[in-house]
């Protein structure tokens, strides 16, 4: 009895649980969140640097079809071809995208338009082409490269695009002559490779664009002089129809990959890529934007210039196409005179 009262009156050893002290659950998160500070920007980093890989993918393969499109029709396609009017209409031209379907694995699309005929016009609206999403002509690091965009009563709705022509430094089109500006592209027209004298590895074909881009268009005749200043645009904004708004289906730049008018599938070299050239509207504020002094062909005697400028969401760059189907970077920095010499065909620079 008294082993057995000895043995019950046998405690067993406390166990003490250990936690966390203040000090040490706050060193911890600490260091977690300075892990994460680092991580984060490394795996954003990386993503960024796959999309502007597949963007760069894309220019490769909108090269490729632009020289099977030369190589079948030994000339380049015109930006849009029209015959001139004396009245402020929106033509809606199909633009080079549009005439470069066969030759990027889109012969079913183009097979089912009429090129002759306005993208809007109802007998291609009934195809449905204008509404197809077309992947290769959005850059991924834009955030409404995908966005559909409603273009308004007989037009509906029609994908964005990221990748615009070169239309040359300034002028795009004088139709009293029916002449082009200095770029590869022009329209009612077609340049063979034998005219961009100055190679077509020291010229333009393709610069990155943005979606939704802000834009004055209509607006009074400028001249022929390209400005010196990104603050001249906003000078000649007298009667200028406003593509710009808070709705983002109101900034209307780059927002029909189907359309052949500079603001839409153009650019040029007025300004250095990535330029900001500001324009301030009362009650919206100040917005970054293209300029268009006419849309192409609905005037026969004044002509289009335009400031429609090379911009990309990738910091600080844009990728851009030149006319021997590299691809190359350009950043901010470069200068405005080595930007306008990319631009020429001809230009002996």
């Amino acid at each position: 009895m008294r082993g057995r009262a000895a043995r019950r009156s046998v405690s067993c050893p406390k166990r003490h649980r250990h936690g966390f002290t203040l000090v040490e659950l706050l060193t911890t998160m600490a260091i977690v969140s300075l892990l994460m500070g680092l991580l984060i920007p490394a795996v954003q980093q990386a993503r960024e640097a796959s999309r502007r890989i597949r963007c760069c993918h894309h220019l490769r393969q909108l090269g490729l079809a632009m020289h099977n499109y030369l190589d079948v029709h030994q000339v380049l396609p015109p930006s849009a071809c029209f015959t001139p009017i004396n009245e402020d209409l929106d033509l809606s031209l199909w633009s080079i995208h549009g005439r470069l379907l066969p030759f990027l694995d889109q012969a079913n699309l183009f097979a089912r338009i009429n090129a002759d005929l306005g993208w809007n016009d109802p007998l291609n609206q009934e195809t449905g082409v204008p509404q197809s999403k077309v992947a290769i002509l959005s850059c991924p690091t834009d955030p409404l490269g995908d966005v559909i965009h409603y273009a308004g009563p007989g037009e509906g709705y029609v994908y964005p695009t990221n990748y615009a022509y070169n239309l040359g430094t300034w002028l795009v089109y004088d139709p009293l002559t029916n002449d082009g500006g200095d770029g590869c592209f022009r329209p009612n027209g077609s340049a063979s490779a034998a005219e961009i004298s100055d190679g077509l590895s020291n010229t333009l074909c393709i610069a990155e664009v943005k979606a939704y881009q802000p834009a004055l268009i209509n607006t009074v005749d400028p001249g022929p002089v390209p400005p010196n200043s990104s603050a001249i645009p906003a000078q000649y904004a007298t009667g200028a129809d406003l593509v710009l708004g808070r709705t983002q289906d109101e900034n209307e730049g780059h927002t029909e990959w189907c359309e052949g008018t500079v603001n839409q599938t153009g650019f040029t070299t007025a300004f250095a890529p990535n330029q900001y050239v500001p324009f301030y509207q009362p009650a919206l504020g100040t917005y970054d934007i293209d300029w268009s002094s006419r849309h192409e062909g609905t005037s026969t005697s004044q002509s289009t210039y335009a400031a429609v400028t090379a911009r990309s969401h990738h910091r600080g760059l844009i990728n851009v196409l030149m006319m021997d189907g590299s691809v190359h970077v350009e950043n901010n920095q470069i200068s405005l005179s080595v930007w306008r010499a990319l631009g020429t065909k001809s230009g002996g620079e």
